[in-house]
């Protein structure tokens, strides 16, 4: 998650809103009054439609076009304000699939109305590609901290592998759960064996 969030107020031009994208590399521009809460979204598509005039080079043997309206000049014309949004502890998986379902390229988060951040893609994509240690250090503090028993963790790809001696259907499902949790992680499985500690 990016945050502070960059954003624009409702009665900002439509060309600073346009500055801001270019600038920062944005695909999504939130757009917030003076009490930081969200009121909409201003994206590229928002800012190129009825933006551009036809090519001149295809009018040359044609009759003139017929005159259009302005194009709004402000914020408030082009944002659009049914957006989605996310919690602060949405997970990066429900977060992917609202991207990919409702093909959008980031995802707002508000806390209590009030803008706190926003995620992109490339901010889940974050989660798929770390690092399979790190992932494991993670996975074995989180369950050292959930403080049950005692987990053999390893990590291949993402997918988190687990083992406890003794280990219940309950103790199964928190582990599983708490290991689920943790970013980058793909996939878990239990063990039924513990790994043998290497012999020196």
């Amino acid at each position: 998650m990016t945050s502070p969030v960059v954003t624009v107020r409702p009665d900002a031009s439509v060309k600073e809103a346009a500055r801001l994208i270019v600038t920062h590399g944005f695909a999504v521009l939130p757009v917030v009054d003076a009490d930081d809460r969200l009121l909409g979204v201003v994206t590229e598509a928002d800012l190129l439609r009825n933006r551009l005039l036809p090519d001149p080079r295809e009018l040359i043997h044609d009759r003139p076009p017929a005159p259009t309206p302005p194009a709004p000049s402000g914020v408030a014309g082009v944002m659009t304000t049914e957006v989605v949004t996310a919690m602060p502890d949405t997970h990066a998986a429900e977060l992917g699939r609202l991207m990919v379902e409702r093909h959008l390229r980031a995802v707002p988060v508000v806390d209590r109305d009030r803008l706190v951040g926003i995620v992109s893609r490339v901010d889940v994509l974050r989660t798929i590609v770390r690092d399979d240690d790190a992932i494991a250090r993670d996975v074995a503090g989180h369950l050292s901290a959930a403080g049950r028993r005692r987990w053999d963790v390893a990590v291949a790809d993402g997918v988190v592998s687990l083992a406890s001696e003794g280990a219940d259907e309950t103790d199964r499902h928190i582990a599983t759960v708490v290991a689920g949790c943790t970013a980058g992680v793909v996939g878990v499985r239990i063990r039924d064996e513990v790994a043998e500690p290497a012999r020196r």
